[in-house]
């Protein structure tokens, strides 16, 4: 009876031990990115005050399940309102767009000339990330005449 007892024991310990490692190692994972941004028609800045243009990101180490956000402002740079649009392309490699999705808060954004919107970009990575540990893309914003 003991030594069923103790063999009991000793069993869920190293199932405890397992369940611990495996958490941990899930909990590590992290992923890094940079992207560029390329502008068509509008400019694209740190500050509302559009000091300091903005040609790449810097998304640093993320995590499985995590959304990342990064908030930027966008000036419409010609003499017509425009909508704005934004994409994600270039993903490097190719596969990490299955994983990880680009969206942002300003898609058919009217905005006049001139003027300055602050816009929220959002990367969501998925929960069942796998096959890289960094990656790169792209994020276009346009302005398009109506």
């Amino acid at each position: 009876m003991e030594k069923t007892s103790v063999c009991i024991i000793l069993i869920i310990i190293t199932l405890g031990a397992i369940s611990s490692t495996v958490l941990a190692l899930l909990a590590s994972k992290t992923i890094h990115s940079t992207g560029t941004i390329k502008a068509v028609r509008v400019g694209v800045y740190k500050e509302s005050s559009c000091a300091t243009p903005v040609s790449s990101l810097e998304w640093n180490d993320l995590v499985p399940g995590e959304n990342r956000t990064i908030t930027i402002y966008v000036r419409n740079e010609g003499t017509v309102e425009v909508l704005l649009r934004a994409r994600a392309e270039n993903w490097n490699p190719g596969t990490a767009s299955t994983y990880i999705k680009f969206s942002w808060n300003r898609d058919n954004y009217k905005i006049s000339a001139g003027s300055v919107v602050q816009a929220t970009l959002t990367l969501f990575v998925s929960e069942n990330v796998s096959g890289f540990q960094s990656f790169s893309f792209d994020i276009v914003i346009t302005g398009e005449t109506s």
